[in-house]
């Protein structure tokens, strides 16, 4: 055997031991969720995840590869968090409420600490229509966008373990609502009028509010989907004053309950 055979059986014995350990993590991952939720831990740790990046900083420090190990790491975790996710919800979660309530960045948060895909509706529908929503709206009419999210949604029923971001009058049809809870939990997110304005105030690709941006139409607004946004949730999560991770261990914990009394 020359060196480069022996080279070799060396790089493919480490191989078999970093198997070895990514399956033997895999699993105590898993354990860790099922004692999390055996003892009513939060399920949400991100300090933990702060350590983890402070650990390898730290060993890492004047080595060689730092930049190849770190990235590593990186595609671990991102793996880890998706067993979480499969392990939590094997279901879509729909996020649905008015806009400025909070379903962007819900769902940016679900993507960080769960891996978990995307899938912001208005923003596909701007990019496969190639013009802004107001542009939809302009040129081809409110019924062709709302169309264009039934269409969606039907899209959706191949998906599992994803987040869907709906824009505010999606939950509006009926037929939508169906095709939401196929695969789906909805969750509602809500929020005060004046915390509305005060988060969409200042943007311009909202095209039922762009002249109306006052506490008083869009309280009448709400006011007025509010009977079919509560009809089509299966829970309800008050945003107003909490930080994302609040919302999010909320949500988990309700989606959690819910499951457990459909077993």
């Amino acid at each position: 055997m020359n060196q480069l055979e022996v080279l070799r059986e060396s790089l493919g014995q480490c191989d078999e031991i970093i198997l070895d350990a990514l399956l033997m993590r895999n699993r105590i991952v898993e354990d860790i969720m099922v004692y999390k939720e055996a003892n009513n831990v939060p399920i949400l740790q991100p300090e933990q995840e702060a350590k983890q990046k402070e650990w390898l900083e730290r060993r890492m420090q004047e080595k060689r590869h730092k930049n190849e190990v770190a990235d590593v790491f990186e595609s671990i975790t991102r793996n880890s968090k998706k067993i979480q996710a499969r392990k939590l919800f094997n279901y879509n979660i729909v996020l649905i409420g008015f806009m400025g309530a909070g379903k962007s960045t819900i769902s940016d948060y679900l993507k960080t600490v769960f891996a978990m895909d995307i899938i912001e509706m208005d923003q596909i529908i701007a990019e496969r229509a190639g013009m802004s929503i107001s542009d939809i709206f302009e040129t081809y009419g409110e019924q062709y966008f709302r169309d264009c999210e039934t269409n969606l949604l039907i899209e959706m029923q191949s998906r599992t373990n994803v987040v869907i971001s709906c824009g505010g009058g999606t939950p509006m049809r009926e037929c939508n609502v169906v095709e939401m809870k196929k695969n789906g939990r909805v969750v509602l997110l809500t929020a005060k009028p004046e915390t509305i304005l005060d988060r969409v105030k200042d943007s311009h690709d909202r095209p039922l509010i762009e002249n109306n941006k006052t506490v008083p139409f869009i309280a009448d607004l709400m006011s007025k989907r509010r009977e079919k946004y509560e009809a089509a949730a299966d829970i309800i999560i008050e945003t107003d004053g909490k930080s994302e991770l609040e919302i999010c261990e909320e949500l988990i914990h309700s989606l959690r309950q819910m499951d457990a009394k459909a077993e």
